[in-house]
């Protein structure tokens, strides 16, 4: 799975919002110069994050955005998810696409399924506290023996 230019700055954008709200809003253009991201990017990324209800708004002077929740309410799996779509490793598992005709014999679609599990389930775990604070969790995947 690769993760686009839109998801890693969602999520770039996200933490910086995290990190210097403060007790007040954060201007896109500062965003922008400490992320080294175009703000006409930046545009285009906040229609996703703010229909998912991640950032608040204000316009002026004093204006730009704030998290809705706390950083350790968002996880790196939801903000990805709102700023791409689906985050499936292989075609045949985005639901928005036409299923495979080769699903009900491909026998590599169990490790498909559980790989988007695993994807899944970490992102989820990792929120942006974690970041912010350097701590990301470690996964330890079980393997059968």
């Amino acid at each position: 799975m690769m993760i686009s230019a839109r998801g890693r700055y969602a999520l770039r954008m996200m933490v910086d919002v995290a990190r210097y709200q403060g007790d007040g809003h954060v201007a896109l253009k500062d965003i922008a110069a400490r992320q080294q991201i175009s703000q006409k990017y930046l545009e285009q990324i906040i229609p996703a994050l703010n229909s998912a209800g991640f950032l608040t708004a204000v316009r002026g002077q004093q204006g730009g955005y704030r998290l809705t929740r706390s950083p350790g309410e968002y996880s790196l799996g939801e903000i990805l998810r709102a700023a791409e779509g689906e985050l499936s490793s292989v075609t045949c598992l985005d639901s928005h696409r036409e299923p495979c005709a080769r699903q009900a014999d491909c026998d590599a679609l169990p490790v498909w399924r559980e790989l988007n599990r695993i994807i899944a389930d970490y992102l989820d775990s990792v929120t942006l506290q974690n970041v912010l604070d350097q701590q990301i969790p470690e996964t330890t995947i079980m393997t059968q023996e």
